[in-house]
C-alpha cells in the first residue's frame, strides 16, 4: 500500500501484495528437504460471510495447524453458526457459536472485535477465543506422542477435555467425541477450496511468514485493510494520519498488499505500514532476484524509486505469487510478473 493524497479512492490504486510459492522461477530455489503443508483457503459461500474474516484470523493464529477450513467445519460442529447456549451440564452450560463454558472462556476470551465487551456471544470473540484454545490443545497434542493425529487428538480435547484424551493416551472412546472429530474433518475435506495453496517449502521466519499469508487465500482486498492483527474493514485518517484527510471503509473485512506483508511478518519482524516505508526499513539488506527464499520482499515503483513502490511482494517460490490485486478481487495465487516497474528485493530478517 502507497500513501496517496487527499481524494484518492482505492478504485485507482492499484496496489497488489504477492507471496511467492515453492522453488524460484526467475532465480535460486530457496527451499530445504523439509515441506510444510499449507492449510487451504475455504470454498466461498460454505459459510455465513460474518464468520469468514473472522475464522482466517484464527485459522492464521497457528497456521502449521490450523486451517479456515477447519476452524469453520468446528464452528459448523458446535452451533451451526447459531449463537446459542447449550442445555446446562455438571461443567458449565456452553455458550454461543464456539460453545465455550465460563472457566475455559475466563481462560481464552478476549475483546477481539473492538467492542468494548469480551463475550461468547460475539462473533468476532467466540471464533478468535477457539482459535486460540485450539493452537493450546494442538501443541499439547504434538508434545504428548499419543497416536491417532493432531487434528483428532486436539479436537478430542475441546470436546472432551484434554484430561480425557491423557486418560486414554489418545482419542476416548465416547461416542459423541468419535463422531464429533469424525464429522469436523469430513466437513473440513468438503470446505476445503479445491484450489488449495501448494505447499510452502522450506523453514525458518520467512517461510512460517508466507504460511500465515496463505491462510488469508480467498479474503477480500480492502484498501486500507488490515492490520498486524488481522483483516479489518479499512480506516480513516483520524485513526492513524496515513491519508491526509481521506477515509476509506468497507462492508467487509480483509488486507491491501503492504498490510498483508505486515500482518505475515509481524510475529518476527514489525514492518512498517506502506509498501514504501517498508523498503526503506529493508532497503539495507538487498537480495538479486536469482536468490529469492521464501519471505523475501519484491517492490514495484513507477518512479524506479524504492521508497515511492506502489506495491510490494513477498516471495514463496515455484514462479507464484499469492495476491491481494485491488478491489474487487480476494487474496489468490498468481504467476510471479516482473513488469510495472520491479525494483527489486529484500530480506526483512
Amino acid at each position: 500500500m502507497k500513501k496517496l493524497a487527499a481524494g484518492v479512492g482505492a478504485a485507482g490504486a492499484g496496489f497488489v501484495l504477492l507471496v511467492v510459492v515453492g522453488t524460484a522461477a526467475i532465480g535460486g530455489s530457496g527451499t530445504s528437504a523439509s515441506a510444510a503443508a499449507v492449510p487451504g483457503g475455504i470454498k466461498e459461500g460454505a459459510i455465513p460471510a460474518a464468520y469468514l474474516p473472522w475464522v482466517q484470523r484464527a485459522a492464521a493464529l497457528c497456521p502449521q495447524d490450523e486451517s479456515p477450513a477447519l476452524v469453520a467445519a468446528q464452528l459448523w460442529a458446535e452451533s451451526g453458526f447459531e449463537d446459542r447456549d447449550g442445555p446446562p451440564t455438571a461443567s458449565g452450560t456452553a455458550k454461543g457459536p464456539a460453545q465455550f463454558i465460563d472457566s475455559t472462556w475466563a481462560t481464552y476470551g478476549r475483546d477481539d472485535d473492538g467492542n468494548g465487551t469480551a463475550s461468547p456471544h460475539d462473533v468476532g470473540d467466540a471464533v478468535m477465543a477457539l482459535g486460540r484454545y485450539m493452537c493450546s490443545l494442538f501443541g499439547q497434542a504434538r508434545a504428548s506422542g499419543y497416536p491417532g493425529g493432531n487434528v483428532a487428538l486436539a479436537l478430542a480435547g475441546y470436546n472432551a477435555g484434554w484430561g480425557a484424551v491423557q486418560k486414554y493416551n489418545g482419542v476416548p472412546p465416547y461416542r459423541e467425541t468419535l463422531d464429533y472429530v469424525a464429522k469436523i474433518k469430513a466437513k473440513t475435506a468438503e470446505w476445503v477450496a479445491v484450489s488449495a495453496p501448494p505447499p510452502v517449502n522450506g523453514s525458518g521466519a520467512g517461510a512460517d511468514a508466507v504460511r500465515k499469508a496463505a491462510t488469508y487465500v480467498g479474503l477480500p482486498y480492502v484498501w486500507g485493510g488490515g492490520s498486524p492483527s488481522g483483516p479489518t474493514n479499512g480506516y480513516c485518517d483520524g485513526a492513524n494520519g496515513m491519508l491526509g484527510g481521506s477515509c476509506f471503509a468497507s462492508s467487509h473485512s480483509g488486507f491491501d498488499c503492504s498490510s498483508l506483508v505486515q500482518n505475515a511478518w509481524w510475529q518476527t519482524i514489525h514492518l512498517p505500514r506502506t509498501a514504501g516505508d517498508q523498503y526503506t526499513a529493508t532497503a539495507s539488506r538487498p537480495v538479486p532476484m536469482g536468490a529469492l527464499v521464501p519471505g523475501d520482499l519484491i517492490f514495484y515503483s513507477h518512479s524506479g524509486s524504492g521508497a515511492d513502490s506502489y506495491h510490494v511482494v513477498m516471495y514463496y517460490g515455484d514462479g507464484q505469487v499469492i495476491e491481494a490485486p485491488k478491489t474487487g478481487k480476494n487474496v489468490q495465487i498468481v504467476p510471479l510478473y516482473t513488469s510495472g516497474g520491479l525494483v527489486g528485493a529484500t530480506r526483512p530478517a
